[in-house]
């Protein structure tokens, strides 16, 4: 039976508790008519969208994203699992849709979305957002596997579509607080990523609808994968990609989702946003003003919350010419939610990179003992090297509750040599962070480095034809020709 209210009683629900109805009925009250309001602009606005709309600046930060991760694909393909992966699915049957970058070899389109996602994050030295999540590994590796199973899509379809599905993630973003030790990735970045496929596939208003509902029933992921140095960390970001593949074709076939899976009483303000999101800023301005200002391109080849601490241990060195025969300690001070991810004590576990490039023990002791922040510098050999293990022993990681007022990726170091000297340096914002943004130089730097580290040199002329394409993306009238650009035959 239904109470006085309208509402599903628990004998009939199951679920319908007085709390729920007493939060249901707060909702409505504030909200009125707007029930599914920020879902149907949403679905409007991406659908909607037109290349012409879009300004410099965010295809600017868009092409920098796309050749941030194909670089980081590039140089990731090596990485410990993903030649598992691309073995495993190539293995297994299945429809030839969709291409695996660097190996070659087609696969169903959600399979091939999921390797390149993890090869893309493999390194951690992809585009992120604060307080963590990774979007350009999961929209990227999506487009590329929507285009191809699409039967090709133009460069500014392209363009815009990773524009607009990296704009919704951005603003689905959540704080720290809310996120409380879920993935953001898994999180926000699944809408992201499934907008992409969406517009790429050119589904209608109806079929996105279903496809981003669909979507946030596949939102989850949690950090301890990254606390405990886990291969689970890029197996996420390519199950986000995957996800949104899989949505986008669901959704194409007639499979609905919960309409309301923003705004309703489980949907996602509630469940993830802890009822502290305003629907009304989510669609504020959005096809007109864009957030992509947000987004990191980070300087080194570690977790965004340690970019800080090495930027400001290299211009120590640089400055004083430190010795680090001569550290006695130091001290470094962090924002408790950097704490709780990069400020545990340094030990190397199943996995080495991750657990040096989640430490803000060992991003100290390197760049002290290198001059530098190296994807090198992250492989096992060198992070058991063990000088490095004494100086990061010296290195002492505090969480600071004043610092919950400053910038996420703040940090401030104490360096006390045994001779007596004492240097000290704060950082507000780390380079590549909002406020603090790299030079066209400095991307074009990083993508470089991730082709020096990649497992088989690569044809310098072919690698030009990659940064040349990307840059005058907006004039191919194929997205697929630049498929064989990335493919290099790998262990051959």
């Amino acid at each position: 039976m239904r109470g006085a209210c309208g509402l599903h009683t628990r004998d009939e629900a199951g679920c319908g508790t007085e709390h729920d109805q007493k939060h249901y009925l707060k909702k409505e009250k504030n909200r009125g008519r707007q029930l599914m309001e920020t879902e149907k602009k949403i679905v409007e606005y991406l659908c909607r969208a037109t290349y012409k709309e879009l300004s410099p600046g965010p295809l600017g930060v868009v092409k920098n994203q796309l050749l941030t991760v194909l670089g980081t694909t590039i140089a990731g393909s090596a990485a410990e699992g993903c030649k598992t992966l691309e073995t495993i699915y190539k293995k297994l049957d299945g429809k030839e849709e969709a291409t695996i970058l660097i190996y070659g070899g087609k696969v169903p389109a959600h399979h091939a979305a999921l390797v390149n996602g993890a090869m893309a994050r493999a390194l951690d030295f992809c585009d992120a957002l604060a307080p963590g999540a990774h979007i350009g590994s999961a929209v990227v590796p999506s487009a590329l596997a929507a285009a191809e199973l699409a039967g090709g899509c133009t460069g500014q379809t392209f363009l815009t579509a990773l524009t607009m599905g990296t704009e919704l993630g951005i603003r689905l973003n959540l704080d720290e607080s809310s996120y409380d030790g879920f993935d953001p990735t898994g999180v926000c970045v699944v809408f992201a990523a499934t907008a992409v496929a969406a517009k790429v596939l050119g589904l209608n208003e109806t079929e996105t609808w279903n496809a981003l509902a669909l979507a946030f029933n596949r939102c989850g992921g949690s950090f301890q994968s990254n606390v405990d140095g886990s291969l689970a960390v890029r197996v996420i970001q390519g199950w986000v990609a995957e996800t949104a593949i899989t949505c986008a074709r669901y959704a194409a076939h007639g499979i609905t989702g919960p309409r309301n899976f923003l705004e309703g009483i489980y949907g996602y303000f509630h469940l993830f946003g802890r009822d502290k999101i305003d629907p009304e800023q989510i669609t504020k301005g959005f096809g007109r003003e864009y957030q992509l200002d947000k987004i990191v391109f980070k300087k080194y080849p570690s977790c965004g919350l340690t970019q800080a601490c090495t930027a400001i241990t290299l211009s120590l060195v640089g400055e004083h010419e430190i010795d680090p025969d001569e550290i006695d300690r130091i001290e470094v001070r962090v924002p408790p939610y950097a704490y709780k991810l990069v400020g545990h004590p340094f030990k190397i576990g199943s996995n080495p990179k991750v657990n040096a490039q989640f430490s803000i023990q060992y991003c100290v002791a390197n760049a002290l003992a290198r001059k530098g922040s190296k994807l090198q510098h992250f492989e096992e050999s060198s992070i058991r090297d063990p000088e490095i293990f004494k100086l990061a022993e010296k290195v002492t990681v505090i969480a600071e509750p004043r610092m919950e007022d400053r910038d996420h990726t703040s940090t401030d170091i104490w360096v006390y040599t045994t001779t007596g000297k004492e240097y000290a340096k704060k950082m507000e914002i780390a380079p590549g962070a909002p406020g603090n943004p790299l030079t066209q130089k400095e991307h074009e730097e990083r993508f470089w480095d991730c082709i020096k580290f990649a497992e088989k040199p690569l044809d310098k002329e072919k690698v030009e034809k990659i940064i040349d394409a990307v840059e005058h993306l907006e004039a191919i009238s194929d997205i697929r020709s630049i498929i064989p650009m990335l493919v290099f035959q790998m262990g051959k």
